[in-house]
């Protein structure tokens, strides 16, 4: 009975701490977000630049898993070039260390401090004091789960259990480097598992040698998240993500057979055994960086490409551009391809919604990446074929590939930063629309993919009365968003509880569904004005 009070209440400790990391994570993306994405993105322009920017931001969310995720989508994004996303992981890897070092000051008794001034400040109208407020108590609640750590630790250091486990982990310094690893995935952080390895050394029954074996373990779990979470992402996300694990797992294989003499070394150097899992964190990963900084540039260029991207332009053909009607038609087509790109992201938000099903939702943000590219792309191509006298007529319909592509990108936006968000949201609380209001939403979907591919056939065609049905059906959109509206603002006054729960995305989906609609409708509107079908203003006139 008391090992399973000790048991739950070391493991109760742990989970505390990867909530406080949690916390910290969501509150500094919440406050500064889109700042510290954008200052990781500008910060990459040299390696010394890059580096520190992985260190930053690795501090600042208390995650390099984190870090690698952002870093790698920007990669995708080709934001960043690749030799120096490695070296921001660099950063990254010396910046949880850091995090770790900084965590074991003992600085425990500022924890009831720290979580009382979170908890005013989670209380203000900014996103940026309520964010910095879940920080605050994210980092309270870190400093009070080591505390509770060591509480949970102290029945079992006498343990003659735990001696012999720890002596068996000495005698088999691989078995004992692949627990610390496989410890890190199932908890998704190396600094919790360095932490606990801390708890375990302040026992005094671990030996020097075993602390670096169990931390180089740790080091070696804690890239793989990244690595799992980037499995179907393009290639150039994977090449980022997969090179910080090659370099952990070449660190760690050279690291082990000289565990023994760096025990030994740590042993003469007056640091404290207590802290050694924190000191040999950092020394480990700073070795590393400087170590693995000259291969950044081969491990830029793992995996060989496809022979086709996926995301490659298929009509764009240079030899075209010669051609004005020709390249049209290509990039034409190219956009069209886009619109089928959005038909699909549409498609799996829509299933999101019917099934509850994160799964679905899971491949929405590689899409919004590639339809980014694509309309890139298209712009560029387009321009190009603009420097030349091409006529009125290509002209125009030059801009009427631009605007369809521009809009097609802003409706991934919409997708991905808000519909994905209200759905993931959704379904991570486990939330469940009213009747009436999940009907509705669904019956909105259904006429939003309608829609677009009525678009697609507009944009085709241009045919002039089809063109004219689809601005019809956006002003139904309209009166479709505004009675479900009202109607869900009367299940809230009737007191619905499904309502209540989810009247703020019930409300926002509603709104990111009409943009989308608006945006649809937006191809038709330079065929009608050809056809002198459509009036400058909406506006009356008065005289």
């Amino acid at each position: 009975m008391e090992s399973t009070i000790v048991s739950i209440n070391l493991f109760g400790a742990v989970a505390l701490l990867l909530f406080g990391l949690s916390e910290v994570k969501n509150g500094v993306q919440r406050a500064f977000g889109a700042r510290l994405k954008a200052g990781l993105a500008a910060g990459t322009r040299d390696g010394v630049r890059s580096f520190l920017a992985g260190l930053v931001a690795t501090v600042a969310l208390q995650s390099s898993t984190a870090t690698a995720l952002m870093i790698a989508s920007f990669a995708e994004r080709n934001l960043v070039a690749p030799r120096m996303a490695q070296i921001v992981l660099l950063g990254a890897n010396v910046g949880t260390a850091m995090t770790a070092w900084i965590v074991s000051l003992g600085i425990g008794w500022l924890s009831p401090l720290l979580i009382l001034v979170g908890v005013i400040l989670s209380r203000g109208t900014s996103n940026a004091r309520k964010g910095g407020g879940s920080a605050l108590v994210g980092i309270g609640l870190m400093l009070l789960s080591l505390h509770l750590i060591g509480i949970a630790t102290e029945p079992v250091r006498a343990s003659a259990a735990l001696s012999a486990f720890l002596a068996m982990l000495d005698n088999a310094w691989p078995v004992a480097l692949v627990f610390s690893a496989v410890l890190a995935i199932l908890a998704s952080s190396s600094l919790a598992i360095v932490v606990l390895i801390l708890s375990l050394a302040a026992t005094g029954g671990i030996s020097t040698g075993l602390i670096i074996v169990l931390v180089l373990g740790a080091n070696l779990g804690g890239a793989v998240p990244p690595v799992l979470a980037t499995l179907r992402a393009p290639i150039s996300a994977r090449r980022v993500t997969i090179g910080n694990l090659i370099v952990r797992a070449i660190g760690c294989l050279v690291a082990l057979p000289l565990a023994g003499y760096s025990a030994q070394l740590l042993d003469i150097l007056p640091l404290s055994h207590d802290k050694l899992p924190v000191d040999a964190h950092l020394i480990f990963n700073l070795a590393l960086a400087m170590l693995a900084w000259p291969l950044s540039r081969p491990l830029a260029r793992l995996l060989p490409e496809p022979k086709q991207m996926l995301d490659a332009p298929s009509y764009l053909d240079e030899d075209k551009l010669s051609t004005p009607v020709a390249a049209l038609a290509g990039a034409s087509r190219e956009v069209l391809s886009v619109g089928d790109l959005i038909e699909r992201m549409l498609v799996q938000a829509s299933d999101a919604l019917q099934h509850a099903d994160p799964a679905k939702l899971a491949g929405i943000s590689t899409l919004e990446g590639r339809v980014d590219r694509l309309q890139h792309q298209i712009k560029v191509y387009v321009s190009r074929l603009g420097q030349a006298d091409i006529g009125d007529d290509n002209r125009r319909r030059a801009m009427d590939v631009v605007d369809y592509a521009i809009n097609l990108e802003h409706i991934g936006d919409i997708i991905e930063k808000g519909l994905l968000a209200e759905l993931a949201k959704k379904i991570a609380l486990g939330l469940t629309f009213s009747r009436d209001g999940h009907e509705e939403l669904t019956r909105l979907f259904a006429i939003t993919l309608d829609n677009l591919r009525m678009a697609q056939t507009v944009f085709a065609t241009r045919d002039a009365a089809l063109a004219r049905r689809l601005v019809e059906v956006k002003e139904d959109v309209r009166r479709l968003e505004r009675q479900s509206a009202e109607q869900h603002l009367q299940r809230l006054r009737d007191g619905r509880a499904e309502s209540i729960e989810t009247s703020s995305l019930h409300l926002d989906m509603l709104r990111d569904l009409k943009r989308i609609n608006a945006h649809i409708a937006s191809v038709a509107h330079p065929i009608l004005d050809d056809s002198g079908l459509l009036i400058e203003s909406r506006i009356r006139q008065v005289r």
